[in-house]
């Protein structure tokens, strides 16, 4: 992989974050900066497993971006509880 494909999956990346955390209803709790973040872990998750299933560019963004949500969902989860308990 080249550094324009790098770069291009971490821009990517912070979007499918932003739709990600877009689809989990209610209010999230984690701070954006980590919901970018998890996008973008998520993309490249979402696109393995999206490539792996069929090679079609409109699948692999919605893997993404429902690995994305669930990743957000548990994180936020995890985030909020981690919250409660230390105030």
């Amino acid at each position: 992989m080249e550094i324009t494909g790098i770069i291009s999956a971490i821009i990517v990346g912070l979007i499918i974050g932003a739709l990600g955390r877009l689809i989990v209803p209610g209010k999230q709790h984690l701070p954006i900066w980590l919901t970018l973040l998890l996008g973008i872990v998520a993309a490249f998750l979402g696109g393995w497993i999206g490539a792996m299933i069929w090679d079609q560019f409109l699948f692999i963004l919605v893997i993404q971006v429902l690995v994305a949500a669930g990743i957000v969902y548990l994180a936020d989860g995890m985030y909020s509880k981690n919250a409660k308990g230390t105030a």
